[in-house]
């Protein structure tokens, strides 16, 4: 115990001071002065973003907590935005997404991954042959792309290995838009047929490990050239040289974004409400007024059955609708 003289006075009298001159607050800072950004790219943390004419490296803020930021997001950034090598901003805020392209590793993943961003359209690229296509996989993609609002684009290359009719005869009564090429067409005259379908949209390219994806959009863009590789003729399964998804303009004068996308092997679908999968058929969903509750529309009391039987829509569309909702229970190499 500390003694004091007969008379002390404040000097002998040590106060601590208080930890907190101020109190806490939960209010955060509006950065009204942040600058908009499109996230081109996304690689272990660091995120590269366009910010007008300048392309800036950036960091999550930690006031974001666990919310995701993807390629092709809008975002609110602000600190060095100069663009100089070595710099960081801070991306403060994810501006409200128009659509959301997401996947799970598998079926029975319940762990949504969000692939791209406020994209409108999902190239689905299929190799005729070498490797062999995959209709399960690429029914897959398609009820991605109708869960996410994105209008589906079929694209099957090598089609000098192998022709395409038997698989776009498959797909003929979604009426699904779709482009053909061969190894060889990769010239500027096909590829400005390709182009043309993209321009003023933003498209997220899709397909599995060596099926000319990435070789397609290095044609697009040839100025941005990335790595491909091959594909085992036996296995069907080749190494991925695309291992972050990179958003790129699309050049031509008709605007646009490409963004290519890390092959896949799988395309898991937990995450989708196949209620939702009728929207994409508004020939058949006035049928479904009579359905019983919770109906699967693959059921014997499924009044899609009497609407097409009255002429209505085609069976064909009805059959394709089921092929979609039922490959959520099929693996995708079936």
């Amino acid at each position: 115990m500390r003694r004091y003289g007969k008379n002390p006075d404040e000097d002998d009298i040590r106060v601590r001071p208080a930890r907190r001159s101020r109190p806490r607050t939960h209010r955060r800072p509006a950065h009204e002065d942040a600058e908009e950004g499109f996230v081109l790219t996304v690689d272990r943390g660091r995120v590269t973003c366009l910010v007008e004419d300048r392309t800036v490296t950036a960091m999550k803020a930690r006031e974001l907590g666990r919310k995701s930021v993807v390629v092709g997001d809008r975002v609110a950034v602000v600190g060095d935005l100069s663009g100089k090598k070595d710099t960081l901003a801070r991306i403060v805020r994810v501006e409200e997404r128009t659509s959301t392209l997401r996947r799970t590793a598998d079926d029975d993943d319940p762990f949504e991954r969000v692939v791209v961003a406020n994209a409108d359209q999902l190239a689905i690229v299929t190799a005729l042959a070498d490797p062999e296509p995959r209709p399960r996989l690429i029914d897959r993609c398609l009820v991605a792309a109708f869960d996410a609002g994105l209008d589906p684009l079929l694209i099957l290359t090598k089609s000098d290995l192998a022709p395409p009719a038997s698989v776009l005869e498959t797909y003929a009564p979604l009426g699904i838009r779709h482009v053909v090429t061969t190894r060889e067409e990769f010239g500027e005259a096909a590829v400005a047929g390709v182009r043309e379908l993209l321009a003023g949209r933003t498209t997220a390219f899709v397909g599995h490990s060596g099926v000319g994806k990435t070789t397609l959009v290095n044609a697009l863009v040839p100025e941005r050239q990335r790595p491909t590789g091959e594909v085992n003729a036996v296995t069907g399964r080749g190494r991925h040289t695309t291992v972050s998804a990179l958003a790129l303009p699309l050049p031509g004068g008709g605007g646009g974004w490409v963004i290519d996308t890390p092959g896949v092997r799988s395309f898991g679908l937990n995450h989708v409400d196949p209620s939702r999968v009728i929207h994409a058929f508004p020939d058949l969903e006035p049928g479904t007024v009579n359905c019983p509750r919770a109906c699967s529309h693959d059921e014997p009391d499924c009044a899609l059955d009497g609407w097409v039987a009255e002429g209505h829509a085609e069976p064909a569309r009805l059959y394709s609708l089921r092929r979609l909702l039922a490959t959520r229970e099929r693996h995708e190499g079936d």
